[in-house]
């Protein structure tokens, strides 16, 4: 594999800016200096407040606290900003330099907690802080400690990051144990990261710098040095024979008495440096692992372009890469690996709902707290108002039996974004699942009168209508909505027909409110002649199945009889190329697709029937394949039970 570059993260502009010098104390205002800084301040505030996520009005809010350098005020905006937008980790270090400017050095400290809490694999920020850390704490009495406390902390949280050689050499580099350096060392080596050659070859440096008394606990220098010793002791004859002149002692420069030698000396060299070659080999077995891991995600790696987070979308490139990344650690790496992998992921992709909802999938086989930890920071932080992940998050919680925590996301989802109807149909569903029949009719009613147009208003009137008729087994309550939605919404068909199901459904069948129903609409002026003319075609096939007496059923016929001479009638007077016939087909084709169209099964008008007006069973032009009068259920609501739902970006 090529040699390594250097780790050159990409960093957003407003996230790179040098620190600003130390602000001399500002002076005293006055106060109508005071006056209008607040005016200017409050107009930047409104931006944020009318519309929170205006990114780009967040940063001139930013900008403008820090230019103003007042800290109070930036406190409160800096607060808000990372309310809505945790993963912008240059505005943490903002945050913290501004309070280090103003003396703060303790709140200093608690931004940058908070900040590699809100974003744990930032390496550039943990750098920050560490860096802050150390010149600000090494000459305490702990400092020494604390620091390394910090530096763990650090590795911790962003050690098993591919691009986290920085953090890891700026470890190493601090330390000043020897024998801690070789353990840092030996774990470095077994993480695959960008520069694993680079470390491998700084270690060797280290083992040829130093006795390995010296860089080993005393435990793993006297096991290293009894293998070698063995080794030494029992050599192979090979080894005899290829024995030089140079390793035999002259004459006269034999092993010295007991207690005379010196440390170094030829014998006590030869020996470490074969405990040091001995220290090499062990770990190159580790380095080749690491470097066969390193290649086989080295091209997911080298297509990453922007690691950072930003509002503006990402490349369908970058999203697919993700994604195949993601699915290649699943299946091919520990635990450990694929959180640090699905972490760095949610930064670059925070407000795409499937990569969250893809991380909630993944948790679940890990533990309940680990996959609401998901669905929280996903929810409450970066998509308040996606509708599909807080549908799957009630839906964990309501698996979990946690009734109370899956009724409060769909009520907060339903308060953030008013008006999607497969939100109240969760709320309404989760009410009746737990048998909370009151609580479900109430949402039901209060969905119908709070509904913004007729249609919505009838949508829910159809659904409570169903939930009286099947679920309570109140079907004189359900006709009463169906009819007291139909006074709002007279042209609605999809009332008539739910109202039709009602009847047909019920036993015995009342013939009388059936045919009421279909007088209903046939003396509507809403409908077109069409329609009329097929639910006359229902009422026809209603009666011969179900009618009491032939007279009605012949009533029926005379009057479908009519509405088709209507509907004949109307279409001759429309223009040719309205009537569904272009002007070049043929006659006779014309007549065989009004064969096909007006066959026995087709919802299609058949011409007036003139030859069997008095044949009381073969008035044709009624037949039906069956009553398809069933509600046509709009909008799909149910795909926030399942987490196979992919956001299309």
């Amino acid at each position: 594999m090529a040699d390594v570059k250097d780790n050159q993260e990409v960093t957003d502009k407003q996230e790179t800016e040098e620190d600003a010098p130390n602000a001399e104390e500002p002076a005293k205002e006055t106060p109508v200096e005071v006056a209008a800084m607040n005016t200017e301040l409050e107009k930047y505030w409104k931006a944020v407040r009318d519309n929170s996520s205006d990114f780009t009005g967040w940063t001139y809010l930013l900008q403008y606290v820090e230019q103003e350098n007042q800290i109070e005020a930036a406190r409160e905006a800096y607060d808000a900003f990372f309310d809505h937008y945790p993963y912008c980790y240059g505005y943490w270090k903002k945050y913290a330099d501004m309070e280090k400017r103003h003396g703060n050095v303790e709140k200093a400290t608690e931004v940058f907690d908070k900040g590699v809490e809100a974003i744990p694999l930032s390496i550039e920020l943990w750098l920050h802080y560490i860096n802050f850390y150390i010149g600000e704490y090494t000459s305490t009495e702990q400092g020494e400690s604390d620091i390394r406390k910090l530096y763990e902390r650090a590795i911790q949280a962003a050690g098993h990051d591919f691009r986290s050689d920085k953090l890891w050499d700026s470890y190493i580099s601090w330390e000043k144990d020897l024998e801690r350096v070789t353990k840092l060392y030996m774990r470095l080596l077994a993480i695959p990261t960008q520069l694993y050659s680079h470390h491998f070859d700084n270690f060797k440096q280290h083992i040829y710098m130093h006795n390995p008394k010296e860089i080993l606990s005393l435990d793993d220098f006297l096991k290293l040095r009894q293998d070698v010793v063995a080794k030494s002791a029992s050599p192979d004859e090979e080894d005899e024979d290829n024995i030089s002149p140079g390793d035999v002692a002259p004459p006269g420069e034999e092993d010295v008495p007991p207690g005379m030698e010196t440390v170094g000396g030829k014998g006590d060299e030869a020996e470490i440096n074969k405990i040091k070659e001995r220290i090499i080999q062990i770990q190159e077995e580790t380095f080749k692992k690491t470097e066969e891991e390193v290649s086989k995600r080295w091209n997911y790696e080298e297509a990453i372009k922007r690691p950072y987070f930003h509002v503006k979308p990402l490349e369908r490139s970058q999203l697919k890469n993700w994604r195949e990344y993601l699915d290649y650690e699943m299946q091919n790496g520990d635990y450990k690996r694929v959180v640090t992998l699905f972490e760095r992921c949610m930064i670059a992709s925070a407000l795409y709902e499937d990569f969250w909802m893809k991380y909630a999938k993944y948790m679940e086989d890990h533990g309940a707290n680990g996959v609401r930890n998901v669905y929280t920071r996903a929810c409450k932080i970066h998509l308040p108002k996606k509708p599909y992940i807080h549908l799957a998050w009630a839906a964990f919680e309501e698996r979990q039996e946690n009734h109370s925590a899956a009724w409060e996301i769909l009520a907060n989802l339903d308060k953030a974004v008013p008006g999607l109807v497969m939100v109240s149909m969760r709320r309404i569903s989760l009410e009746r699942r737990t048998g909370s029949k009151e609580d479900a009719e109430a949402l039901f009613r209060e969905y119908i009168e709070n509904a913004s147009q007729p249609e919505i208003g009838s949508y829910f009137s159809i659904k409570y209508a169903r939930y009286l008729f099947k679920i309570c087994g109140e079907r004189e309550q359900a006709r009463k909505v169906l009819s007291d939605a139909l006074e709002k919404d007279k042209g609605n068909l999809k009332l008539y027909l739910q109202l039709i199901d009602l009847e047909y459904q019920s036993y015995p069948v009342e013939e009388e409110k059936i045919t009421e129903v279909f007088s209903m609409i046939l003396e509507c002026e809403n409908f077109p002649l069409e329609t009329k003319v097929k639910m006359s075609q229902r009422k026809l096939e209603f009666l011969e199945d179900f009618g009491g007496t032939i007279s009605k059923l012949k009533e029926a016929y005379d009057e479908h009889q009519k509405l088709m001479k209507d509907l004949h009638a109307e279409r001759k007077k429309r223009p040719l190329e309205q009537s569904g016939h272009s002007h070049e087909e043929p006659a006779e084709k014309r007549s065989k697709n009004e064969t096909v169209q007006n066959g026995a099964g087709d919802m299609s008008v058949p011409p007036p029937d003139s030859g069997h007006a008095n044949y009381p069973y073969h008035w044709g032009g009624y037949q039906n394949s069956g009553y398809n009068y069933g509600p046509q259920w709009g909008g799909h609501y149910g795909a926030g039970y399942h987490h196979g739902y992919h956001h299309q970006s």
